[in-house]
């Protein structure tokens, strides 16, 4: 996940003219760019449900699973391949030179989010298949929340952009350290890792609403869709060690 600057290099968009950000745009453009990075989120996500219920269905899922997670260092290299992905992906959606690479980097983000998250959603399925669309629900709720405080203050988040930074680095410290020792971090990291899900979700908003160019609706529907899966992973999580 990206928090550095979410602004391409080149300020033109692909047309060759000026692109604003969308707090210097006009009212209509604003509108229009914001209405075209939350239906890109809803497409985000749609296509990671419909990926997800592919993968789920696959004759080869158990093994996949199995080959992923079944030594303590294989989801280490997993984790490793998903960060270098995400990093190509991320900076495909920013560019401005071609819309083709921002859905590129877009698509690839969401099939890789699908399949890194397959094996939560394995057990998940397999043991308690219910507690899906819970945790489905109760992540669009806190969502909507998120999205709301930002929408109703117009604040700009950009402030917590180093407590996202220092956060991440944190978590992955953790995870690596857990993997590694063979330790369960426990549920009061899932809670924080929840809180910290939700810190992005203001923080991606207010990028939308302040700082995003005009142009970069793939990469500002990229953002959301990264903070919506991880408080959406965390979130399952929560709930199935309840069960």
């Amino acid at each position: 996940m990206n928090y550095g600057s979410q602004q391409s290099e080149n300020p033109y968009s692909l047309s060759g003219m000026m692109s604003l950000t969308a707090a210097q745009a006009t009212q209509d453009e604003r509108a229009s760019f914001i209405s075209k990075t939350y239906m890109h989120l809803a497409g985000a996500i749609a296509a990671f449900v419909a990926l997800s219920a592919v993968l789920l269905s696959l004759p080869i899922t158990e093994q996949m699973v199995g080959l992923m997670v079944g030594t303590r260092y294989g989801w280490l290299v997993v984790m490793g391949v998903f960060m270098v992905v995400s990093w190509v992906a991320n900076s495909w959606a920013l560019s401005a030179v071609s819309l083709q690479k921002q859905y590129m980097g877009l698509g690839l983000y969401v099939f890789a989010q699908a399949v890194i998250t397959a094996p939560l959603l394995y057990f998940a399925k397999t043991f308690n298949p219910d507690v899906i669309p819970t945790a489905a629900a109760a992540t669009l709720g806190l969502f909507g929340i998120m999205t709301a405080i930002v929408f109703i203050t117009r604040k700009d988040f950009s402030f917590l952009r180093s407590v996202l930074i220092f956060g991440f680095f944190a978590a992955m410290g953790i995870i690596v350290c857990a993997i590694v020792f063979n330790f369960e971090p426990g549920p009061i990291f899932t809670y924080a890792m929840i809180a910290f899900a939700c810190v992005s979700i203001l923080y991606n908003t207010s990028q939308v609403l302040h700082n995003y160019r005009t142009t970069q609706y793939v990469a500002a529907a990229l953002g959301l869709f990264a903070s919506v899966i991880l408080l959406f992973w965390y979130v399952l999580q929560l709930f199935m060690s309840r069960d």
